[in-house]
């Protein structure tokens, strides 16, 4: 495992678990066996509507709290709940979040973003994060003295964030990836593309390791998710060997500008009044 180290000094692993569409008992039972796997980070949200069962994942897992970094996400709908830092804190069971992000840019994402430097300076918080807001990462810099440590985006192979990276490289705010493999609908397309089939080979690693390498060695956070114990194991095997430098150049070639997500103002203000059904105890 390695750690990349945030604007703030915080240590953060590189590779984590995610838990996107999980339903909350395979969150539990994932988040459980990856952290005895050797995983010690864990990405949920308030709208992925299992943050309890990865409470109990992390307090079955056995591992001490201290060594685990927990990300989490404030939906839209809770910016101006003042007291939504600490029902997150309360679901997942722990006295602090390592990273919590808010999820998408919708007109109030600055109330949200107020509310995560309140909980920064309370110490409720290492760290703080933005989601899915690369066209308003700058109104961010330019709004808030307290900028983030980390952005979460989609990003692959496919769609590296060329631009994006231009700002948070000279920001220094490290780059998060969800959909690292594709996503639905690109996932067998990258997977089994010339590329990555032909490193496969090289490398003796599926080409899921191959591209999940590729995000590391780009300085790129990963959290792939599952359900599938082989899967979770699998994923952070990647750390047993390097890309070459003519390989990652190699890799370059599947950058096709595409991304599977494409957001719009009416998407983001439908977000808004989304109000999330958190599951019971």
């Amino acid at each position: 495992m390695k750690d990349v180290r945030l604007n703030n000094g915080v240590l953060m692993p590189t590779i984590g678990i995610g838990t996107f569409l999980l339903e909350p008992k395979d969150a539990e039972n994932s988040v459980r066996e990856a952290l005895k796997i050797g995983y010690r980070l864990i990405d949920t949200a308030n709208a992925y509507m299992n943050e309890r069962a990865v409470g109990r994942g992390i307090k079955e897992s056995g591992v001490d709290r201290k060594d685990i970094f927990l990300s989490t996400k404030l939906w839209p709908s809770e910016y101006e709940n003042p007291n939504a830092v600490d029902e997150t804190l309360e679901r997942l069971d722990t006295d602090y979040i390592d990273l919590l992000f808010i999820h998408q840019p919708t007109k109030n994402w600055k109330e949200g973003y107020k509310q995560l430097i309140k909980a920064y300076k309370e110490g409720k918080i290492r760290a703080i994060g933005i989601s899915n807001f690369e066209r308003e990462i700058e109104e961010v810099l330019n709004e808030f003295d307290v900028k983030p440590q980390v952005i979460q985006v989609e990003c692959h192979p496919f769609f590296p964030q060329d631009e994006l990276r231009k700002i948070t490289d000279k920001e220094d705010i490290k780059l998060m990836a969800w959909y690292p493999l594709g996503g639905n609908g690109m996932t067998s397309e990258l997977l089994n593309s010339d590329v990555v089939l032909n490193l496969s080979k090289k490398y003796n690693k599926s080409s899921a390791q191959i591209v999940l390498k590729w995000h590391i060695q780009m300085g790129f956070i990963v959290i792939p998710g599952s359900k599938n114990v082989d899967h979770i194991k699998d994923n952070l095997n990647i750390f047993d060997f390097e890309l070459s430098f003519d390989d990652m150049k190699e890799m370059e070639k599947l950058n096709k500008h595409i991304r599977r997500y494409n957001r719009t103002d009416e998407v983001l203000d439908n977000f808004l009044n989304w109000k999330i059904t958190y599951e019971a105890k």
